[in-house]
Formats: structure tokens, sequence, C-alpha cells
């Protein structure tokens, strides 16, 4: 492998070695674009240091594949490869169960367990049967001023109940 620049010197160890050292390292790894890389990775490394250029074929071959093995290695070794691995089946995607839901229905009404009598009904007549203060007034027989009275209160101490249970706003 006679040429005359530095280049034409890489140029040549590429036509002359590419196939063989990227077949080699398919065999090694069985990952195709992998082997392209570890390849060019090689001939760089072969571009940076011009003594193996100028050295014999059979010793530039040999010094070839050894840079190329060692890449593979380094590759496995590496945190990366260790952490990461592939699949050809994506993840279940999240969906909802509605196990949330009732986790949280389960939470407020213990809750409004704590309420008393009184606020408790408010709160069911305003935000389970969502009727206005007006409704709940005449369906209680009670003044409208009481209602919003009893609902600001058993917010409150739903909301005190609440927080005693983890629920943080």
């Amino acid at each position: 492998m006679m040429a005359e620049t530095h280049d034409e010197l890489l140029r040549a160890l590429h036509d002359e070695y590419g196939t063989a050292l990227w077949r080699y390292v398919v065999w090694l790894t069985g990952d195709r674009h992998f082997a392209e890389d570890v390849v060019q990775e090689t001939l760089v490394k072969a571009w940076t240091k011009p003594l193996v250029l100028d050295q014999s074929d059979k010793s530039a071959r040999a010094w070839l594949f050894t840079v190329a093995r060692n890449l593979v290695i380094d590759s496995k070794r590496s945190a990366a490869s260790r952490h990461e691995f592939s699949t050809d089946l994506l993840p279940e995607r999240a969906t909802d169960d509605g196990i949330d839901a009732l986790l949280d229905s389960w939470l407020v009404s213990d809750a409004l367990g704590t309420l008393s009598h009184d606020h408790r009904l408010v709160v069911v007549h305003a935000y389970y049967q969502r009727q206005s203060i007006a409704q709940i007034a005449a369906e209680l027989e009670i003044p409208a001023g009481t209602v919003k009275s009893r609902l600001h209160y058993a917010l409150r101490a739903l909301r005190l109940a609440l927080q005693e249970r983890g629920v943080t706003q």
C-alpha cells in the first residue's frame, strides 16, 4: 500500500480494510449501524496516528482490528451500555382505570363523615345534587343566609379534615 500523502494513505486503508473491518465488528456485535460508527472511529484514530499509516500492510491491518475490538469492548463496558436496553415492544401507556377517582371519593367520603349533620347536608345538596342556594333553602326549609353560612363553615371544616388526611392544596 504505497501512496504519496497522509490522506491518500487513509483512503487506501479504508478501501483495503473498511469492508473487512465492518464485517468483523458486525460479527462481534450483531449491530450493523454500530459497526459503521466503529469503523469510522477506527479510521479517525488511524488518521491521527501517522505512524500507523506508514507501517506495513500486515501491521496496519492488525492495528486497525485491535483498535476496532477495543472500541467495541469500551462501548460495552460504558455506563450507557450497562443501563440501557433495547426492545421491540413499546411499554404500555398509562390509562385511567378509575382507581385514583375511587380512592379520592373514599377520602372525601371519610372527611365528610367528620362534619356535623347540618353541614354535611348542605354540602351534599350543593356539590353532589348540584342545587342552588335557593333550592337548598326551599328543600331544607331554612333561610338562604343560613345555607350560605353552613356551606362556608362546612367547606372550611372539610378542608381541615382533608389536610389531616394528607391532602394538601
